[in-house]
């Protein structure tokens, strides 16, 4: 088969998203032939059912299950099944819309000279998830991407390495597996992105490679997603501790915890305002970086003793 693209899902525990992501991806048309693969990663919700069930219509359609181990080990489970030229990620609540893998198809195919690439595509709310000022500052400037903050599509930082939407040569990535060594999903795509971009990858961004993410969250339960990054920032720095300053670790270890006690005003506020459409990007983040000091503190105590 002249596989062009092998779709990379890794799921666990989404059979509410799960059924509308796989019809999106098999409607998908592309130039040459593309391949799904679904990781199930040890899911108790009845996933592996509904998968064994589901058939697709126009694309090779292939299922791996595994025990629990972690969205990175999914991926590479994934990709060491891959026959397409190209791996294409999306996550398990990521719905692409009609021309999502054309898009991605052109960005490749009109730099060939610019080898190699990766290619962000774009990844906005689903119409099912309320938007709230907070869901669309997270979505744009960085706590949770940060599109709003790209200067050059033909040139994006590492860090923006979202695998949500992105593809890149199945090559690279047999050569440059992801690390499993990070206890939550976080940061791992951003660390397999730098080892590539210091080997020469280039990451552009297609805005016209759109998913549709149905992940509803608030500040409340965001709170408990920062903590766990700054946790693996932690895991990141002890693999390139030259990353220090842009992980927010110092030479001595992690920053020392802001007062708790402001702390606790900064979230009676941010809960009260979030009554009213404003939208008070600074309050956010320096609540949210409290809690990111939190893990980075926790994460710094627990690699150092082990």
């Amino acid at each position: 088969m002249d596989c062009a693209f092998s779709i990379v899902i890794p799921t666990f525990n989404r059979i509410d998203t799960l059924p509308e992501v796989l019809a999106a991806v098999d409607r998908q048309e592309c130039q040459g032939d593309f391949e799904i693969i679904v990781v199930d990663d040890g899911s108790t919700d009845g996933t592996s059912d509904f998968l064994a069930s589901w058939t697709a219509s126009v694309a090779s359609y292939r299922v791996l299950s595994q025990s629990n181990q972690g969205p990175a080990a999914a991926r590479n489970t994934g990709v060491a099944a891959a026959r397409g030229r190209w791996v294409a990620f999306l996550g398990d609540d990521t719905v692409p819309e009609p021309g999502w893998l054309d898009a991605h198809h052109r960005a490749h195919e009109s730099r060939q000279e610019r080898q190699p690439i990766a290619v962000l595509g774009h990844t906005a709310w689903h119409p099912r998830v309320p938007l709230t000022p907070f869901l669309r500052y997270i979505n744009d400037h960085g706590l949770q991407f940060g599109y709003a903050l790209i200067e050059d599509p033909e040139a994006v930082p590492f860090n923006f390495f979202y695998t949500s939407n992105v593809s890149l040569s199945r090559e690279l990535l047999d050569r440059e597996p992801m690390d499993t060594g990070f206890p939550y999903p976080a940061w791992e795509d951003i660390e397999v992105s730098y080892r590539l971009q210091s080997r020469g990858l280039t990451l552009v961004y297609e805005p016209e490679a759109r998913v549709l993410h149905d992940h509803p969250t608030d500040f409340r339960r965001f709170i408990g997603r920062q903590e766990k990054a700054g946790f693996c920032a932690v895991v990141f720095y002890r693999r390139h501790p030259e990353l220090g300053p842009f992980l927010g670790i110092g030479e001595a270890g992690p920053p020392d915890l802001p007062s708790p006690r402001i702390q606790r005003l900064r979230e009676m506020l941010v809960r009260t305002l979030q009554r009213i459409p404003v939208t008070t990007p600074g309050l956010w983040e320096e609540t949210l970086r409290y809690h990111y000091i939190r893990g980075l503190r926790r994460g710094w105590k627990e690699t150092t003793s082990s």
